[in-house]
C-alpha cells in the first residue's frame, strides 16, 4: 500500500468544516487479550483510521474546529526497548510528520492536554457509547473543566455523537476507497474460485476455509473481513453458521460466505455450489430462482432508486419461485402481503459495505428509504433456505442457497465488483470439472 496522508488530511478538514466549532475526541480500538499474556490480532477502530490512517493501538485523535482548526494525535512514545519485543512504533514526532497532523503528543499526556483543549469549546463531539470506560473518562474530564468556571473557563454545553457526521461521510466512497475495494473484491473472487476447485466429497469444511485464507494472505489481505461461513448440506440453512468442522458429503451443496479485508476495507461474497461439482435437478431449480432474484435486485440498484428497490425486486422473483416449487400457495401479491415467503427467506437483500462489512450509514431519511447515489457500495444477497417440514417437498429438504455480490452505485447504473466469481450453473460446473 502506498500511503497518501493527503487523503486523511482532506477527511479531517471536511469533518472540521461540518463541526464548525467545538472539539472532537475519537479513540482507536483497544487491544483485546486472547488468553494469558497474548492478544487477538490487533484491528484499529474504523472511524479513527478513516480520519488518521494510523494503525497503532493506544492512540486518540483530537480535532478542534474554529478559526484555527487543529488535528492532534496522541500515541505511544518511541521506545526502542519495547520495539525489540513488539515491533516498530512511530512515536509522536514521526507520526506528526508522516501523517500530517498539526501536533502530536505522548498518549500519557492526553488527560492533561484535553483539560486545556476542552475549555471554552461550545460543543463536544464524541462517539457516545463507544466504550463505557471512555464515556466515564471523557465525562470526567468535562466535569473537571466545569470546576474552572470561576476562572472564566466554560465546559462544552452541547455533547454530540460524532458518528452522525462520520457515518454520512463514510457512506460515500471516493476513488481512493473504491480502488482498495476493487482490490479486495479481486482477491476474494480468486479465493472463491480456488475453493470451488478444491472442494470434493469427504473433505472437511475447515479445509476449504484454509484455501480461502491461503488465497487472501497470498495477495496481501492478511485477515478475513469477518468469520468465514463454510456450510455444507443442512448447515447452509443456518444463516450465521461458523462451525466449519463437518465432512462434505456427495450430493450436498456448499454455501461459502467469505471475503477478505484489504487495507482496512471489506469485501463480502457468497457462492453456493455442489460438493461433487454437479447440481441435482432440485438443487438447480432452487438455485436458478435465487440467481434470477439476484439479477433482478442488481438491475434495481440504480441511482435515484430507493434503497429498498433491490429487496422488493428480489422478493417478487422469490415469491413466484416459491409458488412454482410448491413452497407457497396463492398469488405473488398474496405471498408478499402475508409474508409467507419468510419461512424460506428471512433476511434482507443487502447492507452497506466499506471499512466495516456491515458498514455505517442510514438506510432511511426520515420515514422514507433513502435514494441510492453514486459512491455508495452495497451487497446484493438474496437466498433461499429450505428446512425439512411436512408441507415441504422432500426433494428440497436441506437446500440452502445464497448468492451475494458487492455493488457500487455509479452515475449511470452500477458496477458489480465481484462479478468475476462464477455464479451461473454452467460456469460453476465448468470450473469444478475434475481433470
Amino acid at each position: 500500500m502506498n500511503f497518501n496522508p493527503s487523503v486523511y488530511m482532506d477527511r479531517r478538514t471536511r469533518l472540521l468544516t461540518q463541526m464548525q466549532r467545538g472539539i472532537a475526541i475519537i479513540p482507536t480500538a483497544p487491544e483485546v487479550a486472547r488468553n494469558a499474556d497474548t492478544h487477538y490480532g490487533y484491528r484499529h477502530d474504523s472511524n479513527f483510521y478513516y480520519l488518521s490512517g494510523f494503525t497503532e493501538p493506544e492512540a486518540v485523535l483530537v480535532m478542534v474546529a474554529g478559526d484555527t482548526p487543529l488535528s492532534i494525535l496522541f500515541c505511544r512514545e518511541k521506545n526502542l526497548e519495547r520495539e525489540i519485543w513488539d515491533g516498530h512504533r512511530f512515536g509522536p514526532d514521526a507520526a506528526q510528520e508522516q501523517f500530517g497532523f498539526d501536533a502530536a503528543y505522548p498518549i500519557e499526556q492526553l488527560d492533561e492536554k484535553l483539560g486545556e483543549l476542552m475549555g471554552n469549546q461550545p460543543a463536544l463531539f464524541y462517539p457516545l457509547g463507544f466504550d463505557a470506560g471512555w464515556d466515564r473518562r471523557i465525562l470526567g474530564l468535562r466535569n473537571s473543566v466545569l470546576q474552572k468556571v470561576r476562572g472564566g473557563i466554560r465546559a462544552p454545553d452541547d455533547i454530540r455523537d460524532v458518528r452522525a457526521l462520520l457515518n454520512e461521510m463514510r457512506l460515500f466512497k471516493d476513488g481512493h476507497e473504491l480502488g482498495i475495494m476493487r482490490g479486495a473484491a479481486a482477491i476474494s473472487t480468486a479465493a472463491h474460485k480456488r475453493a470451488m476447485r478444491f472442494t470434493r466429497p469427504d473433505r472437511f469444511e475447515y479445509q476449504v476455509e484454509a484455501e480461502l485464507l491461503h488465497e487472501f494472505c497470498s495477495h496481501g489481505a492478511r485477515n478475513p473481513a469477518y468469520t468465514s461461513i463454510v456450510a455444507g448440506g443442512a448447515s447452509a440453512c443456518v444463516l450465521h453458521y461458523v462451525g466449519n468442522n463437518a465432512v462434505l458429503k456427495d450430493g450436498d451443496l456448499l454455501l461459502i460466505d467469505a471475503g477478505c479485508e484489504l487495507d482496512g476495507y471489506a469485501s463480502d461474497i457468497t457462492r453456493t455450489f455442489p460438493v461433487n461439482g454437479k447440481f441435482s435437478g432440485a438443487q438447480k431449480d432452487v438455485y436458478e430462482i435465487v440467481l434470477a432474484a439476484q439479477t433482478a435486485a442488481i438491475a434495481a440498484a440504480m441511482p435515484k432508486r430507493a434503497w429498498n428497490a433491490p429487496h422488493d425486486a428480489a422478493l417478487r422473483v422469490l415469491a413466484q419461485g416459491f409458488i412454482d416449487l410448491k413452497l407457497c400457495s396463492g398469488s405473488v401479491d398474496g405471498v408478499l402481503e402475508s409474508e409467507a415467503y419468510k419461512k424460506f427467506y428471512m433476511h434482507r437483500t443487502g447492507h452497506w459495505l466499506g471499512m466495516d462489512v456491515h458498514d455505517v450509514g442510514d438506510y432511511k431519511v426520515g420515514n422514507d428509504w433513502r435514494a441510492l447515489q453514486p459512491g455508495m457500495v452495497l451487497t446484493v444477497e438474496p437466498g433461499c433456505y429450505i428446512r425439512p417440514a411436512d408441507d415441504v417437498p422432500m426433494a428440497l429438504w436441506n437446500i440452502g442457497i445464497r448468492i451475494e455480490d458487492d455493488v457500487v452505485i455509479t452515475e449511470n447504473g452500477n458496477e458489480v465488483l465481484t462479478d468475476a466469481a462464477p455464479k451461473t450453473v454452467a460456469d460453476i460446473e465448468e470450473l469444478m470439472k475434475r481433470t
